[in-house]
């Protein structure tokens, strides 16, 4: 499976540890970075998508759990990288700051709003992604179309 170019970009030479995707779908973030050696747990809502993971990489520990209604608990400090690809939940990101061991990464990729589109309440604003993390300390931080769609993409350590 081939993860998504911005995950990929951020963490192939990140030394391997242990990695939480959120919101995985059918794990492409997860899956490629087991094939790289990383520790994975992979939580979405979907069991059917989550039966696609352990198919594509056994070795990848699946959590069934919506997000929205605080079914899996981040632990503090137990994260060397939290992946989190098109799905947005902002009472999620001061929890993944705090998940983060002090050299751990989030990356973070969600739906720009759009100007023409209906707003929603899974797309940010311009800048918006930014002043989210801002208790962290932002190594980088690009907003602008990535295939196809207006994207906000942030990789953060903790503050």
């Amino acid at each position: 499976m081939t993860p998504r170019p911005f995950v990929e970009r951020h963490a192939k030479d990140l030394a391997p540890g242990r990695a939480l995707d959120l919101a995985c779908g059918t794990g492409s973030n997860a899956v490629w970075l087991a094939q790289r050696g990383w520790h994975v747990t992979a939580v979405d809502w979907s069991a059917e998508s989550l039966a696609q993971v352990r198919h594509a990489a056994p070795a990848v520990e699946t959590h069934l759990a919506n997000l929205e209604a605080g079914e899996f608990e981040i632990g503090e400090q137990q994260w060397d990288l939290i992946v989190v690809s098109h799905y947005l939940q902002r009472d999620l990101f001061p929890k993944i700051l705090r998940g983060l061991r002090p050299e751990g990464r989030a990356i973070v990729i969600v739906h720009m709003f759009e100007p023409g589109h209906e707003t929603s309440r899974f797309s940010v604003q311009p800048g918006e992604l930014g002043h989210l993390f801002a208790g962290g300390r932002i190594l980088v931080y690009e907003e602008g179309n990535a295939q196809g769609r207006a994207t906000a993409r942030i990789v953060v350590q903790p503050g």
